[in-house]
């Protein structure tokens, strides 16, 4: 059995890999936070607001865990509420008044599960971030910088380019998760991270990214500027693209279509 998959995922949960805010500090400048969906309340797992990428104005939204155990219980370790997604909707609605793109940067293990997060509309939260984002009239780009868990992940993903880290993972349920339901044991994890294909080189076989970004000097300067010519040089493309609603939707039809075929 291949332990890659499983070695990816330890890599992606790393307290000491950067997280959100260490993106949007290092690649933008003028950050100006928004917060709260105007229903509810703030929700602190996800970040977004406005910003200059080389003096061009983007918004920004981020997905943040926290390094520290205090940071983490405040951003829930990544778990964003239905407030959180809505949050992220509202700023992407903005964006598209304005005509600014939209740049997303993904890490959770998946949405909160509590009940509180269910009885405010978790999965309706989700599903109108995938609808919306499906025809958003400015360019999206996302990341996945560490892990990419089920819907929650999905909910910041429908974009018109998505990129992953060398080591971070996408996978519709955690190893541990679906080792639960498959086998009744946790323990069997690494066998399940195997069989999901959740590495960056298992989605773009599969057309679900584009680019894999590599890791080298990962949290140095260096590798935010190079995030940050990626972004500059996709954007000019997108912002010209004439037909960008009908190139994304197109986008995600092709997904799995050639693994399809060769059954």
């Amino acid at each position: 059995m291949n332990n890659i998959p499983y070695e990816r995922v330890k890599l992606a949960r790393l307290n000491t890999r950067p997280t959100g805010l260490d993106y949007v500090n290092n690649i933008f400048t003028n950050f100006i936070e928004f917060h709260g969906d105007r229903r509810f309340a703030d929700d602190s797992a996800i970040v977004a607001g406005v910003a200059r990428l080389d003096g061009k104005p983007v918004t920004v939204i981020a997905i943040e865990k926290g390094h520290l155990p205090k940071e983490r219980v405040m951003r829930n370790s990544g778990a964003p509420q239905p407030e959180g997604y809505r949050k992220a909707l509202r700023l992407m609605k903005q964006a598209e008044k304005f005509g600014r793109p939209v740049i997303c940067f993904i890490d959770t293990s998946g949405a909160f599960c509590g009940i509180e997060a269910e009885q405010r509309g978790q999965g309706q939260a989700i599903a109108e971030n995938l609808m919306e984002m499906s025809t958003l009239c400015v360019p999206i780009i996302s990341i996945l910088i560490g892990e990419g868990g089920s819907g929650g992940a999905l909910a910041l993903g429908v974009a018109d380019r998505v990129w992953m880290l060398q080591n971070a993972v996408y996978s519709v349920i955690s190893p541990e998760g679906c080792a639960s339901i498959l086998w009744k044991d946790s323990t069997q994890a690494e066998k399940a991270a195997d069989s999901l294909k959740l590495t960056a080189e298992d989605a773009k076989a599969f057309g679900i990214i584009e680019r894999i970004l590599s890791e080298q000097d990962i949290g140095e300067i260096a590798f935010y500027e190079r995030i940050k010519s990626l972004l500059n040089e996709e954007l000019k493309e997108l912002t010209v693209e004439p037909d960008l609603i009908q190139k994304r939707y197109d986008r995600f039809r092709k997904i799995g279509v050639k693994e399809i075929n060769k059954k």
